[in-house]
């Protein structure tokens, strides 16, 4: 007699259900995206949610990998860039091409699902607060060999040019939360790029 199979889990795709919930943590932020906002939109049980990926901070940090390897990675593309204003052009523009796409929540992951965390999610902060200095680091890492290689002016400060991008992709973030558009982000991102240290 053939035996009925019971209670067996709902298949799914577990790419496209991460997708999701990326774009739900995205808009949301962490503490926003409420567990059953995040299931009902990733079309899983809580259960088949838990057994796939965690908990819901774990859920996030994979989110959070998601975005570096897709929208966010002009971050990783900028410091890989030929020359320093190169590096400066491909982080600041990147950051206004991520934050304005058609279809997805205007803004940075990082930022806005920093600038949402409360109390309960102190985890999530301290992991979103390291986040965001990573990119510090790998900028002044990049500008100090930049200035070693004589590729910037002798005297600049590659710690300071580095502040001064991320500042103003930060503020690129918050201006496209605000509905800015990807033009007058751009406009934003070339008025700074005069600033750049002239050879």
């Amino acid at each position: 007699m053939e035996q009925t199979k019971m209670g067996r889990p709902r298949e799914f795709d577990a790419d496209d259900a991460l997708e999701k919930a990326l774009l739900v943590f995205w808009e949301h932020g962490y503490e926003g995206a409420s567990l059953s906002l995040l299931t009902e939109e990733m079309g899983i049980s809580r259960k088949s949610m838990y057994a796939a990926f965690g908990n819901k901070e774990d859920l996030f940090l994979k989110a959070l990998q998601r975005y570096e390897q897709g929208p966010g990675s002009y971050v990783r593309d900028s410091v890989g860039a030929a020359t320093a204003r190169e590096v400066a052009e491909t982080f600041l523009y990147g950051a206004v091409a991520a934050g304005t796409q058609p279809g997805r929540p205007p803004g940075c992951l990082g930022v806005r699902a920093a600038l949402a965390v409360g109390v309960t999610g102190a985890t999530v902060q301290e992991i979103l607060t390291a986040w965001r200095a990573q990119r510090h680091v790998d900028l002044r890492e990049r500008f100090e060999r930049a200035l070693a290689d004589g590729d910037l002016p002798e005297g600049s400060d590659p710690d300071l040019i580095a502040r001064y991008l991320t500042t103003v992709a930060d503020g690129v973030s918050v201006q496209a939360t605000e509905g800015a558009s990807r033009e007058s982000l751009r406009s934003v991102v070339d008025a700074s790029m005069r600033h750049w240290p002239p050879m």
